[in-house]
């Protein structure tokens, strides 16, 4: 699948070009981290955010709803785990991109995360500016990111 993809058509005397942007979610309770990373997206060229949630029942609608390309997802969050929205929309939702962003980097949770179907696993201490880095990479990529080649 490709994210920037470009349609070029004519109309008399002008080139109409047209960007489709790689949609991303991003369910965290924390509204910190959410504006930290809403800024984070402005940064990237081709990423438009299509919607937050703060728990998971909201993060499980919001993602059936907005079809989002990639999710930025916490683990620890009201309602439930992280873990639990992965395991709910991995199956309807095969090629969105997951990006687990937590505090909680222990290496039981990122097993349990990358079997589950999660495409990266980050430190937010450590690893949250690597983010804009891996969406470049994801826009630019002509292939997807399976779990089976993480």
């Amino acid at each position: 699948m490709y994210f920037r993809i470009v349609l070029s058509f004519s109309i008399p005397g002008q080139r109409v070009l047209e960007e489709k942007q790689m949609k991303i979610f991003i369910a965290d309770d924390s509204k910190a981290v959410v504006e930290r990373l809403a800024d984070l997206l402005e940064e990237v060229q081709g990423t438009q955010l299509v919607g937050q949630a703060g728990d998971v029942p909201e993060a499980i609608r919001g993602i059936q709803k907005m079809k989002p390309d990639a999710l930025i997802l916490d683990l620890q969050m009201p309602g439930g785990s992280g873990l639990d929205v992965l395991r709910a929309i991995r199956m309807d939702h095969p090629y969105l991109y997951v990006l687990i962003c937590t505090n909680y980097s222990h290496p039981q949770y990122r097993k349990q995360c990358l079997s589950a179907g999660a495409n990266f696993f980050l430190d937010k201490s450590a690893e949250f500016e690597k983010i804009p880095t891996i969406l470049r990479e994801l826009i630019h990529t002509e292939t997807k990111i399976s779990p089976a080649t993480r």
